[in-house]
This record gives structure tokens, sequence and C-alpha cells, in this order.
């Protein structure tokens, strides 16, 4: 480490501009859509926080990514290196995804918390999406295992994993070609709507599965497992929201698609575009099969490397524009709210999957499992996270809505396909 943080103390660069999708967080972020995700491992014992704040000390100076503070300019939000104390580590006491207040956190935008065998990290979605999340979580776990297990320490250096990308840079203008085409919708789409649970509060369930089972149950509809979730969740809000009824909004699901395998790219910033899943009851009685179907045309004909290169390339082009440059933050961020509004009812709910987590073969026995969870936004009262760790899948529904009909449907319909599948909440339903 002494090494490594020596030759980071002589790098010059201590800016860096948001990149394309993150200059959008800051305009929208408020206490009710906070852009906030989650990400937790879960270990094989109770959590030491001394070591836990020790491993966040050394392992947060070697990521500019988290390890920075945002400043406001006269026409953008910027970065620059926070050489504050790292936030303090402390025992979570509070609903999930909530607001990051940075001057209350020593100016980051990431908090770390623990309970019991739990680890959390959560970000502010302008740092990073969920690969750059992974990358920091893995990093920090290493090192707390390190320091709690000294026969992990005998074989493991205290330095950063060779795969592990600290690669910063802005993917989205690297790889833009000049575009002219909207690529996103902003017809109104079904909004789950029902009474709420108090202010602040956050349900959260978890259904953890079999890796195989699931790719089995999706096989029986040829179907990947992302498609697969997805469908089901559709599925659950016709039958349980719509009652199976006719309706004049299509059900539109958001579906995050990571980037980097398509331009070769290894960045900890944000990297993905939004494709969006849609059906249409504009018949009554639509079987499971035939929502199937109609989904999984939908996310092929999107899901190709042109169309996504078109959906952020259009961002791009709007950044890159002198005019809109040079206009103000003040009139940009209204501008920006007024646009995310009107897109945001486009969509009905989201359900990202950050994907199958890695871990080192020493550190993989202390390690148990992984789960991530977004915050809900505004049109969507309820949303899906999906990660797995070697044979467990977990999916991770969020909601403020007290109905969880959709919730039980869903894993009802996956039970049904021979998966076994076992929830966990965090209470809220119980009061």
């Amino acid at each position: 480490w002494g090494k490594f943080m020596r030759k980071r103390k002589h790098k010059n660069k201590n800016w860096e501009k948001l990149d394309n999708t993150a200059v959008l967080f800051p305009a929208i972020a408020s206490e009710e859509t906070t852009n906030v995700y989650r990400i937790s491992v879960n270990l094989t014992e109770e959590v030491d926080a001394e070591l836990l704040q020790k491993a966040l000390d050394m392992v947060l100076p070697g990521f500019d990514t988290f390890n920075v503070c945002m400043q406001k300019g006269i026409f953008w939000y910027y970065f620059e290196t926070n050489n504050k104390p790292a936030p303090k580590v402390v025992k979570e006491h509070d609903f999930p995804c909530r607001y990051i207040e940075p001057y209350s956190n020593n100016n980051y935008l990431f908090r770390i918390t623990y309970y019991r065998k739990r680890i959390n990290l959560e970000v502010f979605h302008v740092l990073a999406d969920g690969m750059g999340g992974i990358n920091f979580l893995r990093e920090i776990t290493y090192q707390y295992l390190r320091l709690k297990y000294s026969d992990i320490a005998a074989v493991k250096k205290d330095r950063l994993s060779d795969y592990t990308s600290l690669n910063t840079e802005d993917s989205y203008v690297k790889n833009y070609k000049k575009s002219h085409a909207k690529g996103y919708a902003t017809k109104r789409a079904v909004e789950i709507k029902g009474e709420k649970l108090s202010r602040g509060e956050l349900g959260v369930i978890h259904g953890y599965m079999s890796v195989k089972q699931i790719k089995e149950a999706a096989g029986k509809y040829d179907v990947s497992i992302n498609e697969y979730f997805v469908i089901v969740f559709i599925y659950s809000i016709y039958v349980e929201y719509l009652k199976r009824m006719k309706s004049d909004k299509a059900i539109v699901c958001a579906v995050p698609v990571n980037l980097r395998p398509y331009f070769d790219s290894m960045t900890t910033r944000n990297f993905f575009v939004m494709v969006s899943a849609i059906f249409k009851a504009d018949n009554e009685e639509y079987s499971f099969e035939e929502i199937a179907e109609i989904i999984k045309k939908s996310l092929r004909g999107q899901i190709v490397k042109e169309h996504l290169e078109e959906l952020f390339s259009y961002n791009v082009s709007n950044q890159k524009n002198i005019l809109l440059r040079s206009i103000p933050f003040f009139i940009k961020k209204i501008a920006m709210k007024l646009v995310y509004l009107s897109s945001a009812k486009a969509n009905t709910s989201t359900v990202t999957n950050i994907g199958n987590i890695k871990t080192d073969k020493e550190y993989s026995p202390y390690i148990k499992s992984f789960h991530a969870m977004i915050s809900v936004s505004a049109g969507q009262n309820i949303k899906g996270a999906i990660c797995s760790y070697g044979d467990t899948m977990v999916f991770t529904f969020t909601s403020i809505l007290r109905d969880t009909s959709i919730q039980r449907r869903f894993f009802r319909k996956i039970v049904e396909d021979g998966v076994d599948v076992e929830i966990e909440s965090n209470g809220v339903y119980y009061d």
C-alpha cells in the first residue's frame, strides 16, 4: 500500500467532470428520489466495526471514483479529490437507500454500514453504477478479511486485487457517435399506486434461489435469466394490479444494460443505458407464455450494439452542444428535472441485474452471499434488483407501497416453475 499511496500523491489531476449519466443525478436528487443503490455482502461471522473502519481507511485512497467530493461550477457540477478522513462506519439503524447528505458525511457520496454479519455499501449513483460499486465493496471486504484472519493475510498482501479496475474514463464520451435520434419514450405508462408506507420507510423483500434452478425455469420459456425475471415481474403486475384487464397504458419495465462488454470498457464510473420491456394489455386474459413472447421480442430488438450506441450518443450530443453548455447550471437543473419527470412517468418500474459476483478463492469460505437493492423514484413505487454469488441468486424488491400482492405473485410463479425460494424481509410489513 505504501508504494501505491506515494505514487498516487504525485498525481496532478485533482478534479474531474461528471460522466454523461451522472450529470442528471444531482439535478433530481431529493429525500424522495435519492438515486442511492445498495450492495451488501453477507459474511459467515459477525462484523467487527473497528476492523471494517480500518479496512475502509486503507482502501479508499486507492479509488479515485469514490475518494471525491462534488463541487458546483457555473455550468456543471464536478468532482474534486476529497482530502477529508473516510466517512464513519456505523451500525445500520435506518431504512436502506436513504438520501446521502454530503455535509454530514465528510462530503463523501457513499456510506458504509453494518448489521450483524452484513456489510452494506450505499452509493449515490452520481459516482458509479453497480459494477463500480461491486469493485469497491469487494476490495473493502478483502481488506477487512485480511485484517481479521491471519491465514488470509499470510497468503494475500495488503494491496488491490490484480483484476480490480481503477479506470475512471468517461466511456460515454469516448464511444459516442454523432447522433440525432431520440432514444427514449415519454408516453405515460401504468403507474402502480396504493396506500404508502410511512414517510421515509422502505419495504425490502429478498428472495433467495438456486442459480441452477432459475436457469432451468427460464429455459422452459426459451429466455435468459434476466428476461425471465422481467417477464415474471410484468406478469405479476398484469395479474395483481391490472387484474388481467385491458389497459390503454402499457406496463413498461426499464432494464439497465451494462455497456462495458459491447464497447470494451473497464471504467468504474457509470456506463449503462436503459432499454424498455413493454407489454400493453390490448385484450383480456393473456397467458404467461404470451406475455413472455412479447417481452422477449421487445428486449431482444433493443439490446444490440447499434441501438445501445444510439441511446447514449443522443445524450452525449446534448452535453456537447455549445449552446446548451453555456447555459448556467441553475437553468439546466430546472430543465433536466422537467425532462426527467416526463421520462420517469414513461416507466412503471425498473429491474436491474448487477450480475454474478466473483471472489478470490482465499476469501470465498468467509463470504456467504451478496444482494443488491435500488431506491424508488418518481412514478416508480416498486423496483427490483438481482445479483448472484456461486449458486445463490437473490431477487430483491424495494417498495414504498403497503400492499405486497405483486411480490407474492412474483415468487409464487417462480415456485410454480420448480424453483425453491427462501424469503427474507426487513420487517416493515409486519407492523
